[in-house]
């Protein structure tokens, strides 16, 4: 589980909305972007592609400083796992990624096997043991 986001910091969520089909990925990496607006399509502005985003319903309230909201933004790097299933993230993730399916409003997520990049091992399956811990 990302440790990067607290459940406060996501508590006002209604919906997240996928740009891609999550079936097909392992993982994806999740980010707290200071956004103008609590729904709507974000600016992306990094290397990569967006993958999805959060909406945030009516009670949350803007940065007094800024005037912006916090949204939770899902994204890939060019070198991820989805681009290149034999470089740097075949095995192992980064520390913001998750399983997509693991993920929902409010739901912080968690890596699982197939975010990691395997199947259990078998001493976890003879166990019954599963991600996430």
């Amino acid at each position: 589980m990302s440790s990067l986001i607290t459940e406060d910091e996501i508590s006002h969520e209604t919906d997240l909305v996928w740009l891609e089909d999550i079936e097909d990925l392992d993982y994806v990496r999740q980010s707290l972007d200071r956004l103008p607006t609590r729904r709507g399509k974000p600016a992306y502005h990094r290397d990569g592609r967006m993958v999805g985003y959060a909406f945030l319903g009516s009670t949350a309230n803007p940065s007094r400083s800024s005037g912006t909201f916090r949204r939770r933004v899902f994204w890939l790097l060019p070198h991820d796992r989805d681009s290149e299933p034999d470089g740097l993230y075949a095995k192992g993730v980064p520390a913001e990624a998750v399983d997509p399916r693991t993920l929902a409003p409010r739901v912080k997520g968690f890596k699982t096997e197939r975010s990691e990049g395997g199947p259990p091992s078998a001493a976890m399956q003879e166990l019954g043991i599963q991600l996430p811990l």
